[in-house]
């Protein structure tokens, strides 16, 4: 247990390989201040661009609010800490979030731990996409798409070690202790069985284009 908290304080990111580096865009992860400023500055960039890395920001700002809390959780109760955390406080972080940057802010899968996570039929045939382009070991970008005003931003959320601790295989990479109590909290869980670097899910991100440009 020591060696996997170990592993967690070095390497973990809450939505595992969301924005690592690689052949898919990358976000700066140096920065614990996050402005709208900063994705406006150059008179060059297309619109495009600008939409594309405020889309980022907010995933990447999003994610490290709920990464700093999940880990506290795991260092005072274990990975049944990380459980408990998904469970009550995920939600209302990622609301409080969405207010923050005016935006609605979604992590998506085509198999759901909670049923209020289940990916709609366009997101669904986005997880696809990116799914096919893992899985063939192409490049990717982030999918941009607007709607009457409303940009819509979607990018991946890929396995790494760590989240196999809990979406991995049971008896294999996840304690009997935390699958009773995934058994216990979510009856229809579906997320479990994945190996490293596939698609668990999208984030889902929409907000209006006009905001803070």
């Amino acid at each position: 247990m020591k060696k996997i908290f170990l592993l967690l304080t070095i390497v973990f990111a809450f939505s595992c390989k969301d924005f690592s580096k690689g052949k898919q865009q990358t976000i700066d992860n140096s920065k614990d201040e996050f402005s709208y400023d900063s994705i406006k500055d150059a008179d060059t960039e297309t619109n495009d661009s600008i939409l594309l890395k405020k889309g980022k920001m907010i995933a990447q700002s999003t994610q490290k609010v709920l990464g700093k809390n999940l880990m506290l959780n795991i260092q005072k109760n274990g990975l049944v800490g990380a459980v408990e955390f998904c469970n009550e406080k995920a939600y209302p972080l990622t609301d409080s979030m969405a207010i923050v940057h005016h935006a609605k802010i979604k992590r998506v899968t085509d198999k759901p731990r909670n049923t209020n996570n289940k990916a709609s039929e366009k997101e669904l045939e986005y997880i696809e996409f990116f799914k096919s382009k893992i899985n063939n070991n192409e490049s990717y970008k982030p999918i941009l798409t607007n709607d009457n005003g409303i940009t819509n931003f979607y990018f991946p959320i890929v396995t790494n070690t760590m989240c196999l601790n809990c979406h991995g295989i049971p008896e294999t990479n996840i304690d009997p202790k935390v699958t009773q109590l995934l058994n216990d909290k979510y009856p229809y869980d579906q997320a479990v069985g994945y190996k490293e670097n596939e698609v668990r899910g999208i984030w889902s991100i929409s907000f209006k284009d006009n905001q803070n440009k």
